[in-house]
């Protein structure tokens, strides 16, 4: 599953990766962000009832106020995939399809979109069906903490902006590794935050201004777009998550930063 950068609350603190995860993953954390405070049901539950619930309109919401920017980020994170000449490719979190779809391009005969959101599942199948891809990409409802793939299976795995939705960070990446081939590339695009000025501000005030009123506007489900705002403000970006995917045994991981800050693609070796 997915958003975008637009989903941001720069209002919050950027604390250490283990504070999106709550109590369990982090010590003196009082409330886990999830997307229902309310709710019974786990993190990993609500986000599938979440994406679910805004599928229909998710991809004419997020096209509307990324401008489009969000594609050029796809396509660039394609490239670098490409130049790997994969056969098997995973795109983890593919949501309704689309870096699945932009994957085509490298080449690869083999291509599965796993995603825990039927509702978004059957938006992407129908994307797929549209360009008579059946053949080549596989949607697949699964769990990306426990992928139903057997060891080394992919010679690339990739993740739009899903990672930070992930109810176990660590075990996330770790299901990655476990289902790459050695040398395999993993590359992950996901939100971040300007550093210098006067990107910073102006992202600061595009977040404070322009976004609610979309959400308000556009979506069935404010308490969705609150919850990606939350997640995606807490993303250990840069540095951090670079330490986090070498504490998983990836090697040569690299950050590149896009418009400004405003997003990252991370890839690293198996």
């Amino acid at each position: 599953m997915v958003l975008q950068l637009w989903t941001c609350t720069p209002g919050l603190p950027n604390p250490a990766y283990c504070s999106i995860f709550g109590p369990k993953h982090a010590k003196g954390m009082s409330k886990e962000i999830v997307p229902y405070q309310e709710s019974g049901l786990g993190k990993k539950d609500q986000v599938r009832r979440m994406f679910d619930t805004i599928s229909g309109k998710y991809d004419g919401l997020n096209r509307l106020i990324s401008l489009g920017i969000d594609q050029r980020w796809r396509r660039r994170l394609v490239r670098l995939v490409a130049a790997e000449k994969p056969a098997d490719i995973l795109d983890v979190a593919t949501g309704t399809g689309d870096l699945a779809l932009a994957l085509v391009s490298t080449g690869a005969p083999r291509i599965v979109g796993l995603d825990l959101a039927e509702g978004m599942l059957e938006v992407g199948r129908k994307k797929v069906a549209g360009r008579a891809l059946d053949g080549k990409i596989e949607m697949v409802q699964g769990d990306s903490e426990a992928l139903p793939f057997p060891d080394a299976s992919f010679d690339a795995v990739t993740v739009a902006f899903g990672v930070r939705n992930f109810e176990d960070l660590e075990l996330g990446l770790s299901e990655i590794y476990r289902v790459l081939r050695p040398g395999g590339i993993l590359a992950v695009l996901e939100t971040s935050v300007p550093e210098k000025q006067p990107f910073k501000w102006g992202y600061h005030l595009y977040c404070n201004t322009l976004l609610p009123v979309m959400g308000r506007l556009f979506s069935s489900d404010a308490s969705a777009y609150r919850y990606l705002s939350q997640s995606a403000a807490a993303f250990p970006y840069g540095q951090r998550f670079n330490n986090i995917l070498g504490k998983i045994g990836f090697i040569g991981m690299n950050h590149l930063p896009q418009t400004f800050g405003a997003a990252a693609i991370y890839t690293a070796t198996k």
